[in-house]
């Protein structure tokens, strides 16, 4: 019997009607130009947020049907690195379904990944990001990734095994980080921080990265992942990143007092 998951913030972080969705991401998709891409990073908070910096992203590039979507782990739950290897993600926009091949590709190259369901049932930070490509391609599969685990080694090991399975899939693969930047520090505090982020980041330098983000505190919930992409699009032959769109939740409220940054990077 295929596993169902059922969607687990349709209503809160986005709309949780088919209709609602479709208007609300056709109003945040960018215009473009479409580019080739071999991974992006793109925010996960709520639409009202967050929405315009992803939607801009995903305008911004050339998809597939098929995804490798990298994001933290937010409950605590399952391994320190996980895959949800294989079912069906019920959501408003229709079902996404689990890509079993590419799953156990990448599972057979990784030493760090597990098959496990437990991380993913309550996790937004994958969930989000599918209703924009089930509006822009139809339908869609995937991979979910969960990473707790934010040491060098691991990313490397997630990164790279990432590409190689990436090489091996029969159709092409997008591979997407999942991650937001600084949280809840004051505007002036959170460009700064995130700056030196995204710089390591358009530099191409995942472990540069890591190192950034842990000592200069930047609370970037998605630093794994985007570490792992890095990885991966270089291990793929990426030789550019290019940041689309860079915005807080205080240009979205007015209260910059306390604000979540968001970036949207394109790795090609």
């Amino acid at each position: 019997m295929t596993p169902v998951r059922e969607a687990a913030v349709a209503g809160q972080f986005y709309p949780g009607t088919r209709p609602g969705l479709e208007r609300a991401v056709k109003e945040m998709i960018g215009p473009g130009p479409k580019r080739s891409a071999l991974g992006v990073m793109v925010p996960h908070a709520g639409y009202m947020y967050s929405g315009r910096v992803a939607g801009e992203v995903y305008g911004a590039v050339e998809m597939p049907r098929t995804f490798i979507i990298l994001g933290p782990n937010h409950s605590g739950l399952g391994p320190m690195a996980s895959i949800m290897a294989s079912g069906v993600w019920r959501l408003p926009g229709g079902d996404a379904v689990i890509d079993e091949s590419l799953s156990a590709s990448l599972l057979s190259h990784s030493g760090s990944l597990e098959a496990d369901d437990r991380a993913h049932v309550f996790e937004h930070s994958i969930e989000v990001q599918i209703p924009f490509m089930q509006y822009l391609v139809g339908q869609v599969s995937f991979v979910p990734v969960s990473m707790m685990d934010h040491s060098v080694d691991v990313c490397r090991d997630i990164g790279e095994a990432v590409a190689v399975a990436v090489k091996e899939s029969k159709n092409p693969v997008l591979i997407v980080a999942s991650s937001d930047m600084t949280h809840y520090e004051s505007q002036a505090i959170a460009q700064e921080k995130d700056n030196l982020a995204i710089d390591r980041l358009l530099s191409l330098d995942p472990q540069g990265l890591l190192e950034t983000v842990q000592s200069n505190h930047i609370s970037m919930c998605g630093v794994a992942p985007a570490a792992a992409m890095l990885f991966a699009c270089r291990k793929l032959g990426a030789t550019e990143a290019h940041l689309v769109r860079y915005e807080t939740s205080g240009d979205v409220t007015g209260d910059y007092s306390q604000v979540v940054g968001y970036a949207g990077v394109v790795v090609s």
